[in-house]
């Protein structure tokens, strides 16, 4: 079978935002009826991140404050001199943005078995958005045997 190519569009709030992307993969899932092999989940922003791991709200709460630690948006950062870069009009100064998603991932792959994503019990797949709001896209990629 050929390789399936899929966009999710996302968009987001202000903030570090953490969604549930997992029914529109499954729903991708359904419609290709791909019943073994892999997906591909792929962010596309610079400013954006994946990870699978639990969808509980207290849990994304402490997610959000320890990235917020990490790369706190009040510290000065050499990205944020817009003065000193060719930028377009409107840019954010967004640097902690940058350093939280390069801490997280760009892209997850997850088992396809039985026409099923292969994830544990309490997994899901999460998109981070560090830097919104904004319109954002996730690609997808669907092969199999």
């Amino acid at each position: 079978m050929p390789i399936k190519n899929e966009v999710i569009e996302v968009d987001t709030d202000k903030g570090i935002c953490i969604y549930n992307i997992t029914p529109q993969i499954e729903k991708l899932l359904q419609v290709a009826a791909v019943k073994t092999g892999q997906i591909l989940v792929f962010s596309r922003h610079t400013t954006t991140a994946l990870a699978i791991n639990e969808n509980e709200e207290r849990l994304l709460e402490d997610v959000k404050l320890h990235l917020g630690k990490l790369a706190p948006e009040s510290t000065r950062y050499l990205h944020n001199d817009l003065h000193l870069r060719d930028v377009p009009e409107n840019e954010p100064m967004n640097a902690h943005s940058h350093l939280m998603a390069m801490m997280l991932s760009t892209s997850e792959v997850i088992p396809i078995v039985n026409g099923e994503l292969a994830l544990g019990t309490w997994q899901s797949v999460l998109f981070f958005e560090l830097d919104g709001p904004r319109k954002r896209t996730v690609f997808i990629q669907i092969s199999s045997d």
